[in-house]
């Protein structure tokens, strides 16, 4: 009996360990530090007001509401391409929302643990409809606009040695600057997530009309948010956060019922991910039900992208890739059990 008493303890004792770091540091201080873009529409960018907004920001207030009860208790720290990471690794942010590839190399070299993908993209680019450009062989020679510190600005240069395409990148530190100067007439093309694309078309283009982003990308990007390398228990609440957010609208758990199916529903799936049944916050060190507190802040991720990328939004994309798997698309939750 002693011998079973003693492994309880010890197994208690390293589980309260590892909930440690990053959790215990929002929690005391009371705010959840979130690091998002300096303005990608339909991502995360700062209204008139100044109020942030997007898919990205929608993750950032679903962890608030479901690690501090409220969705509001988060600080936004905008950041470039360049200092993004840096962020990170210092411990200036707590977590990384910012349209950001996952790469091997970023993956084995940063310190960083890349969390699941929350958006599959493809680089792509952006011309004047009067161009007359119809594909990526009519930009030889063409002057294009690419932020600095990016994996476009790599995969344009080999994009283009293995295709014999010659372009003349010109590179921004800023994207708000390199919108300036494409839509000012600088660039033949941009090129961005082709996401970003459609974004900065619909809401920075002196006249949306004028402008297309052509139907070929050359590349795989997918995004996901980015933590720090050893604090396990923290990445695993990025982690669980998104497959819960996928879960919900598999099972048709919007912001509008998630309390009141809590309370209801007698399918298992839903009550596990609830917490009506089980002990599945408690395993992350979170309230048992800090799902239905981040879908009641931000609705699933179908209304999430929906609402900010989707049919609903200025962006107007169709879900692709990003569709459920269910329904032909990439979007696929890990059980909950």
């Amino acid at each position: 009996m002693k011998k079973i008493f003693v492994a309880t303890a010890l197994l208690a004792t390293s589980i309260s360990a590892a909930i440690g770091g990053t959790l215990d540091t929002v929690k005391q201080r009371g705010q959840l530090v979130c690091g998002v873009s300096t303005g990608f529409a339909g991502f995360s960018a700062p209204d008139s007001q100044g109020n942030y907004k997007g898919l990205d920001v929608d993750y950032c207030r679903a962890l608030a509401a479901g690690v501090l009860g409220d969705p509001a208790k988060v600080r936004y720290v905008a950041l470039t391409a360049q200092n993004r990471f840096t962020a990170l690794q210092s411990g200036e942010i707590d977590v990384l929302y910012r349209n950001s590839t996952q790469t091997y190399l970023r993956g084995v070299t940063l310190g960083l643990r890349q969390g699941p993908v929350n958006f599959y993209d493809g680089q792509g680019f952006v011309v004047r409809v009067d161009a007359g450009v119809k594909d990526l062989k009519g930009l030889n020679g063409a002057t294009v606009c690419v932020a600095q510190g990016t994996t476009h600005e790599v995969t344009l240069g080999d994009y283009g040695r293995a295709n014999g395409i010659e372009w003349k990148p010109l590179v921004f530190d800023r994207v708000d600057t390199m919108y300036q100067t494409f839509f000012g007439g600088r660039c033949d093309a941009m090129t961005q997530d082709a996401s970003a694309l459609a974004g900065a078309v619909a809401t920075a283009a002196p006249n949306a009309a004028d402008y297309v982003v052509l139907p070929q990308t050359i590349s795989k990007e997918p995004l996901g948010p980015f933590t720090r390398n050893g604090d396990e228990a923290w990445s695993d609440i990025i982690t669980w956060l998104h497959y819960g957010l996928i879960e919900a609208e598999e099972l048709g758990v919007t912001a509008a019922n998630a309390e009141e199916m809590a309370k209801s529903s007698s399918v298992p799936a839903i009550q596990r991910l609830l917490g009506s049944s089980g002990d599945l916050g408690s395993r992350l060190g979170l309230d048992n039900k800090w799902m239905v507190q981040a879908i009641k802040a931000a609705g699933n991720y179908g209304e999430i992208f929906e609402r900010n990328v989707g049919k609903a939004s200025p962006l107007k994309l169709d879900r692709g890739q990003n569709a459920l798997w269910t329904k032909g698309g990439m979007m696929y939750a890990i059980p909950f059990k």
